[in-house]
């Protein structure tokens, strides 16, 4: 019978391990603001009367914007932590 290599318990590289959706959108939209947030990802969920709730729900739906979102994190948490 063959072993699988152990799974690692941290991810201590990965900015988003842990962090749900909802954290990620709640966090973009402090650090720039709403107005900011949908300049940089042109997504109606972030224009016309934004919420983090029809973020989700949008979001969950859409891959590409998801996969911008965690982007624009990613980005933010290296120019914040160094």
């Amino acid at each position: 019978m063959t072993q699988l290599p152990p799974r690692p318990l941290k991810q201590a590289n990965n900015p988003l391990h842990g962090r749900t959706l909802e954290y990620i959108v709640t966090y973009l939209s402090d650090y720039y603001g709403w107005a900011e947030l949908a300049r940089r990802i042109p997504v109606n969920c972030f224009r016309s009367d934004p919420s983090v709730k029809s973020s989700l729900k949008f979001l969950r739906k859409t891959e590409w914007a998801r996969k911008k979102v965690e982007e624009l994190f990613i980005e933010v948490v290296k120019i914040t932590e160094g």
